[in-house]
């Protein structure tokens, strides 16, 4: 058995890229800074911060559209994908991203302009706990034993 899952609480770095596929599918991307902070021997306060390639599909994608912006605080539950690709100058690139199923909103009323149920495709509101919107993936509903 193996696991890839990720669980990221960070801000985003810039408003998502949002493109429709010729399905219709929605696809957003954008980047998701995550920071973790240390003393370092010498007495000194040190921040280290971490990009992440963030891929979000369908409804969720759409939810982020609306609601996602540059310096937002989020939730990210995901996977782990790593690709290549040929840039325009023929070098071969690779690319880890996180491909979200989950993202809440996090932040204080004011902070995070929660949908209404009736503005979100069917199937796609879970509702919130405590303060949090919480959006799942569709067809990520899987019953675990436990």
């Amino acid at each position: 058995m193996s696991i890839n899952k990720v669980i990221l609480v960070g801000n985003a770095g810039r408003d998502p890229e949002i493109r429709h596929l010729d399905s219709g599918v929605a696809v957003a991307t954008f980047t998701l800074a995550t920071s973790e902070t240390y003393v370092a021997k010498n007495g000194d306060r040190v921040t280290s911060t971490e990009w992440h390639n963030i891929v979000l599909w369908r409804g969720l994608a759409e939810v982020a559209e609306k609601y996602v912006r540059k310096g937002k605080q989020l939730y990210i539950e995901g996977r782990i994908r790593s690709r290549s690709y040929e840039d325009k100058d023929g070098q071969k690139r690779y690319i880890t991203e996180i491909y979200g199923d989950v993202m809440k909103l996090l932040g204080n009323r004011e902070q995070t302009a929660a949908p209404q149920t009736d503005t979100l495709p069917k199937n796609e509101f879970k509702p919130p706990v405590a303060d949090e919107p919480d959006y799942r993936a569709a067809g990520n509903d899987d019953d675990l034993p436990f």
